[in-house]
Order: C-alpha cells, then structure tokens, then sequence
C-alpha cells in the first residue's frame, strides 16, 4: 500500500501555461500581500506579527502552506516530506535565534550562550554508514584506509578549517550562514567560476573515498553532483556553519518526527488568521506607488484583483519570473528533482556494527539512505517506524529527471525504494508495511557555478519595495536559515517602506 504525492503540479502548470479567467468583482485593497507559503513567505509573516504589524495577508497555491519542509503523519508517526532538521544557528542568524526562543527551543542562556532544548536536540546516535560490510558511527569511512588515504583526507580537513577561520578583507568571515552575512571579498567569491570537482582536482585529491564522500555532501544539501555545484557552495558546506550554543552543542542539529514541519506549523500558527490556501497569485506588477496583483481562488473558481502598497514574491524565481516577469525578467535558474519516499515498517531495521542512528547512510547506495522518524522516541529501538528515504535526481539532467517524475509509477517507485532498503537490511523481509512515495520537481536551487558570486547583488535587489523578493533561490543555497533570513530581510523592508516602527534583526 501506498499514495504517490507532490507538489500540486497541476495547479503549477495552470500558472505556467496561463489557463487562468480574469479577475471578477471589486479591487479589495490590502497594506502588504505575501505571496507564498513556504519558509521564507511563513517567515516574513512571523516577522511581521513579532514586530506588530499585522494588516497583512498571505496567498498560498498549495492546500496547506511549508513548501518543501513540509511533512506527514499516519498511525505509527510523522515524518518529513522533505527538509528534516536544523543546524545549531550560526551567532550571526540573530532573527533566527530571535524566533527559536519565541517557540521554546532556546530556553535560556549560559556563560553568554544560547542554551538549546535537549529533547529537541538530535538524540544519539546522529548518524551511522555502512561500510564493508558494517555500520560505523559518522559518516566518513575509518577503516581499511591507506596512508595516502588518511593524509588525503587530512588535508581536505584542515582546508576546510582554514576556510571556516577566514575573514575577507570587508571583515566579514569568507563563509557564514546565512550567507548575506559572507565576505564579498574576491578571494573567496572567486571560487565560483570552478566547480567543486574541479578545485578538488587543482588541489590534486582523487582519493575515491573523498571523492565519494564529497558527492554525497554535495547531493544531499543541494540535489547536485560535485562537477556541477560551484566551488563556492561546495566550501561553504564545509566552512560556513559555526554553530553557536552552550554546553559544548554547537555542531548538533535540532530535528522532529515530521522534520521542519514543526518550525512550518509554529510560524504558520502565529499568523493563522491571515493565511489563505488554494490561492494562485497570478500576477503582479507595479502600478504607480503600490502593486497590482490577481490571484486565483481555487475553491470558489473565481479570480480577484487586490491593490497593496507593497508586496513580497516569496516564491522560487521560476515562478516569480511568470507571476512578474517585468520585475525579474528570464528564468534561467536550474533545480534539482528529488524522491522522498516514507516506509513504515513494523520493526525497525539492526545491522553490524553501531546501533541505528537518527541518519543513516550506505556507501554501497544511490539513495542517500534514510531517517528514523521516531529517533527523538524513548520506544524507537523496539516498536514500529517510519524511515524516510531520500534520492535526488542527480545523475541526470534536471529536465529529464522531471519527465521520469511524471512517467514512473507508483509501483515502479516502490520497487525501487524495497529493493534499496532490502539490499541494505535483509532482515526487513516481511517488515515493510507501507511505502508512501513525494516527487519533488523542483525541490531546491542548484548552486552551480557562476550563480553564487552575483547572491549578494541578487539579495539586495529584492529588498527594493514596492514588490519584494523573498526566497532561498536569491541566495542560490536552498537551507533553512538562507529562506528565513529573506523572508525576515524582506518583511523588515516592507515595515520600513510603509513606516511601521521595528528593532531589525536581519
């Protein structure tokens, strides 16, 4: 058993083809629109209700808002569809440790450090891979290296820890999260006319063990094969993140049952009332001081014209490019597809080796293995589960893979998902209960190169009111912190230009 989901692609192609009636009745007038519910449109709501300004709306095309952090629930637990934790926030992401103590998740504070909610911090183990034949715990092999090996990967470390120490000639640390906050020193932005795979090569490490592991780095943060993501992006997963917490937690991740649903559910939630679903904005342009915008109600099967004094396009650049193409011209970005597929099974998987973990990982897999939904659960070693698979696309191109998205059946899916676990643990014969499978077509901006030395250029101009830009894509990094920080930049913007008084965070 099992139902194969999405995105809501047919009311994407309405978009994208246009098939839409035009708007009937009165212009209803509103301060400031919010187009888009994802992270950075949720985000720029909260922001907006924090500082006190609440005379907004927000149209969401889904049925419920989160995008790609959204998650899912049956019987045994939640589980993400998508994006499933959070790193410990960097101390430059002042707006988002802000929110993180509004929801309880920073609870106090020791020796000037944020203190973070130990239920809420990953539980141990956090990650295991599955190497010659056993699990061990991290997942960078440890054993059966060769020197030549071991000191291949010396050196990649101790480069990435000189990058994660840098600080560009502006002062600013050459790598940081959120990225608006790194140097635009040219030293550093420069990286981005090579490929990950090609300063690897300059620097003359080929170990296929580094190699590999570089690969599933880059997959699993950006959908993306190391000879495609800039140099850049590829540093920054290394060098950017410095998480900032007492009691030693920095470098842990906070994660959920259904992922970053609960940060999606918390920030919806304070700004329920002004949150509209199954509304396609259709267009907007600017008109005199405010902007013009249509919208589609899917439910009532009628189109409205709304008047705002600003607006912000909190939606990725391929649809923003279609709803006001005079603001942002072309859509040229690539993204990459993904699979998700959630398989409840009655017992949870054991293997050689290390216990199970929260990440788990074979060397011997395309899929980049699985979480454990119900890893945060005193009853997770014995009771059933949810494990949440994950694949990217990435072999091969984007528009091709998406073609497979639409074509393959649900069944197809499921053989490959079974077949995948099977391979790994044998001894989930019979255990495998259900496998729900999520197609993402455009799950996350790739970072390819030449795209990330022109984000900081990119996230100044979608501050620029009347109509706003807000969404991880200006960044070119599709992370959590990287969505929040343009929607808080955006909402902020939005408060200055219709002159509501704030403290900015961003």
């Amino acid at each position: 058993p099992g139902e194969l989901g999405g995105a809501d692609m047919k009311r994407g192609h309405q978009l994208r083809d246009g098939r839409f009636p035009a708007p009937t009745g009165p212009v209803e007038e509103v301060p400031l629109l919010i187009a888009g519910g994802g992270v950075a449109g949720l985000a720029a709501a909260w922001r907006l209700v924090d500082a006190g300004f609440t005379d907004f709306r927000l149209l969401e095309l889904e049925d419920r808002p989160g995008g790609n952090a959204r998650g899912g629930r049956n019987a045994v637990s939640a589980y993400p569809l998508g994006a499933h934790y959070l790193p410990i926030p960097n101390r430059e992401a002042k707006a988002l440790q802000h929110m993180l103590r509004q929801f309880g998740m920073i609870t106090g504070e020791k020796d000037g450090q944020p203190v973070y909610d130990p239920y809420q911090l990953c539980a141990d183990l956090e990650e295991r891979l599955f190497w010659r034949g056993e699990w061990q715990e991290g997942l960078y092999p440890v054993i059966g290296l060769s020197d030549a090996e071991k000191a291949e990967r010396a050196a990649f470390s101790a480069a990435m820890a000189e990058f994660a120490k840098a600080v560009g000639s502006d002062g600013k640390p050459a790598f940081a999260v959120p990225s608006a906050y790194s140097s635009r020193d040219p030293a550093y932005r420069d990286l981005d006319r090579l490929s990950f795979a090609e300063w690897l090569d300059a620097k003359g490490w080929h170990s296929p063990i580094l190699r590999a592991y570089v690969r599933y780095c880059c997959r699993d943060d950006y959908g993306t094969e190391p000879d495609q993501v800039s140099a850049w992006a590829g540093i920054h997963y290394f060098a950017a993140r410095r998480g900032w917490a007492a009691n030693g937690d920095g470098d842990r991740e906070l994660t959920w049952p259904e992922g970053n649903q609960r940060l999606i559910t918390l920030m919806a939630t304070s700004a329920a009332s002004r949150i509209a679903t199954g509304q396609t904005v259709v267009r907007a342009r600017i008109e005199g001081e405010g902007v013009l915008l249509d919208a589609f109600d899917h439910r009532a099967g009628q189109g409205q014209r709304l008047s705002a004094r600003a607006a912000i396009l909190a939606m990725p650049h391929f649809v923003a490019a279609r709803v006001a193409p005079e603001r942002l011209g072309k859509a040229e970005h690539s993204y990459a597809p993904w699979v998700v597929a959630n398989v409840t099974v009655s017992r949870p998987p054991t293997g050689k080796g290390v216990p199970l973990a929260w990440d788990n990982v074979s060397t011997a897999s395309e899929s980049l293995g699985y979480v454990v939904a119900t890893h945060q659960s005193a009853s997770a070693a014995a009771g059933p589960t949810v494990l949440t698979w994950y694949m990217p696309l990435s072999a091969m191109p984007p528009k091709q893979a998406r073609k497979l998205l639409l074509e393959r059946s649900l069944g197809s899916w499921q053989a490959l998902v079974r077949d995948d676990l099977l391979q790994l643990h044998p001894e989930l014969d019979g255990a495998i209960q259900r496998i729900d499978v999520w197609r993402w077509g455009h799950a996350m901006i790739r970072p390819v190169p030449g795209f990330m030395a022109a984000a900081p250029d990119r996230m100044e101009d979608a501050v620029r009111p009347p109509l706003l830009l807000a969404h991880s894509d200006l960044s070119g990094l599709s992370l959590f912190e990287e969505a929040h920080h343009a929607g808080v930049a955006a909402a902020e913007a939005a408060m200055r230009h219709l002159g509501h008084p704030h403290e900015p965070l961003a």
